[in-house]
């Protein structure tokens, strides 16, 4: 009797699992293989595909546009990373506490992230541009600027224009993460630290800090994978210029699909991507564990 009902909870167990399964086998697993099979053979957008492997993986290693978009990249993301994590745990510790109007301030902060990023790039395209934008001639105004800013002419420019939008558009979300860990900390533990004589910035450091590390490594992932998989920002907002000074690593991916028609070599660029990124991860992981 006891074994029938084991049976049949293990059964229903697997019925259970099995919608989430099959998601999981058409969207990622199906996809990932196919992936790692176009990358093993030479693949035109029209045509047949011919067995080739490894040259898509060796010609990675002379494709320029690729390197320079890997230091672009890993640059973008230290940076980008740094920012938001400063200002997201700014924000959080802001409106930690429950005051009077503090909901107002946490869903004004919060706004941005339900912009779509390709609206909000767009936004901020229409913002900074020198011909009908408003913030340079607001910023002649009040005598900040003499001359047009070329916020996206220049490669730094661009760079750390981008920035602002990922800011913007990603802080109050990562507020959200943030603040959800800081008031999973019990009070008790404040009021014991306070009762012992520890100033703010020892509780900060040796109290929020430590106990905020997991929430923080959760934010950082996610900061980290996002960054490294730009895309929609750099295509809608500075289209990877100037000079292909902003091109990502994703980008030169379609590039080499959708221009070059190379699909074999595209797919070649995603593996090494994704091997690179779950490394990555696991290394974050272990070391924020």
């Amino acid at each position: 009797m006891r074994l029938t009902a084991a049976r049949s909870r293990r059964a229903m167990g697997w019925v259970y699992a099995a919608p989430t399964a099959l998601i999981v086998g058409v969207l990622f697993l199906a996809p990932l293989v196919l992936v790692v099979w176009m990358s093993l053979h030479r693949w035109p957008l029209l045509g047949n595909a011919t067995f080739n492997a490894p040259a898509n993986y060796l010609e990675i290693a002379d494709n320029p546009l690729f390197l320079d978009a890997v230091l672009f990249t890993l640059k973008y993301t230290l940076i980008t990373t740094v920012l938001l994590s400063l200002v997201a745990l700014g924000l959080a510790l802001l409106v930690q506490e429950s005051r009077p109007g503090i909901t107002f301030f946490r869903t004004a902060f919060f706004l941005p992230g339900a912009v779509g990023f390709a609206a909000a790039a767009l936004l901020f395209y229409g913002l900074l541009n020198n011909d009908f934008g408003p913030i340079d001639p607001l910023l002649r105004a009040v005598g900040l600027i003499d001359e047009p800013v070329k916020w996206i002419g220049t490669p730094d420019m661009a760079l750390f224009s981008t920035i602002a939008l990922v800011v913007w558009r990603f802080a109050g979300f990562n507020m959200l993460i943030l603040l959800t860990g800081l008031q999973a900390i019990p009070v008790e533990v404040y009021e014991a630290a306070r009762s012992d004589g520890a100033g703010r910035w020892q509780i900060f450091t040796r109290i929020t800090l430590p106990l905020l590390r997991p929430t923080l490594a959760l934010m950082l992932i996610l900061s980290v994978t996002g960054s490294l998989l730009a895309f929609d920002q750099f295509f809608v907002f500075t289209n990877g210029g100037p000079d292909n000074s902003t091109v990502s690593m994703v980008m030169v991916i379609y590039r080499e699909a959708f221009f070059r028609f190379d699909l074999g070599g595209a797919a070649a660029l995603s593996v090494v991507l994704l091997v690179a990124l779950v490394g990555l991860n696991a290394l974050m992981m272990r070391r924020l564990r």
